[in-house]
């Protein structure tokens, strides 16, 4: 079935039957040409322990990722909403989806990326404890063993411990408390549209309280190497990171870094101008 959200301009929505089921996580998932990756992504999601509402936002795909996405979905009986954000950019793509999510829980997925079957049962156990109002996974290889999940376990709690006003996760593996979020001012391009929205959500989220990371709380995104040039920060602007994170954060992103990213016109869309070096979806855990 179709609907339009009159609130948001050219935004069309398609629903399994799970559509009211009673759940408590919404997956948000951005993605533009990833047709070759959605399928693994999704799977993976479709066998969480908490099954989620995905809401799947299509930002413009013009290599048939919607239709991949839907069909993936209605296969693996996976709870669904379809959207079409047409202004382009990450996070206008996340500030449509975000618009739907009633949940009491709401994680930001990437479509190359592999979530544990416990991912999100997980992400809850870190939520509810001591009232966390967001988290964050780290990053490893599908693959990869028990010594070298533990290794990237260590290096993300000693990080969060020595510097816990900054994010140490990127958006692949975000989950949130949905109020906190929504306190925040949730997703919202008029308040930032550049990269590195990850770092950025998260300092507004921990105004409204603590941030977790948790051993067994990681992901796997695709291992697929940009051929382009980097839409990181610089050296300067990490120390500077450091340096000001919790007494003049907001000075850093809004009085410091928006205009030095825009200066180089690392606006969200550029996120999407992606060139990848060769990696099959094979690399994607199935």
């Amino acid at each position: 079935m179709f609907k339009t959200f009159g609130a948001v301009d050219a935004l069309t929505a398609t629903t399994t039957d799970h559509e009211d089921a009673r759940r408590d996580w919404t997956v948000l998932l951005p993605f533009f040409n990833e047709r070759d990756f959605l399928e693994g992504t999704l799977a993976s999601l479709a066998r969480q322990t908490e099954p989620p509402l995905v809401i799947l936002i299509d930002n413009g795909s013009t290599d048939g990722s919607g239709a991949v996405a839907r069909s993936a979905c209605v296969r693996l009986r996976l709870a669904h909403v379809l959207l079409r954000e047409t202004t382009p950019g990450k996070v206008a793509a996340l500030a449509s989806g975000f618009s739907l999510v009633s949940t009491p829980y709401v994680a930001t997925c990437d479509a190359d990326t592999w979530y544990p079957e416990t991912y999100l049962a997980t992400a809850r156990a870190v939520l509810e404890r001591d009232d966390r109002v967001a988290a964050g996974a780290y990053f490893v290889a599908a693959d990869a063993g028990k010594w070298q999940r533990l290794g990237k376990a260590l290096h993300i709690i000693a990080a969060a411990a020595l510097l816990p006003g900054q994010c140490h996760a990127g958006g692949a593996g975000q989950v949130f408390r949905t109020t906190a979020l929504r306190g925040a001012g949730g997703f919202d391009p008029a308040r930032w549209n550049m990269v590195l929205e990850d770092h950025e959500i998260m300092h507004r989220v921990r105004g409204h309280g603590r941030l977790g990371y948790h051993p067994d709380l990681w992901c796997a995104p695709a291992p697929r190497d940009r051929d382009r040039a980097s839409t990181r920060w610089t050296l300067a602007e990490r120390l500077c990171y450091h340096a000001t994170t919790g007494w003049a954060g907001d000075w850093f992103f809004y009085g410091f870094l928006a205009d030095r990213l825009a200066a180089r016109r690392l606006s969200s869309e550029r996120l999407r101008e992606r060139a990848y070096q060769d990696c099959a979806p094979e690399a994607l855990a199935a």
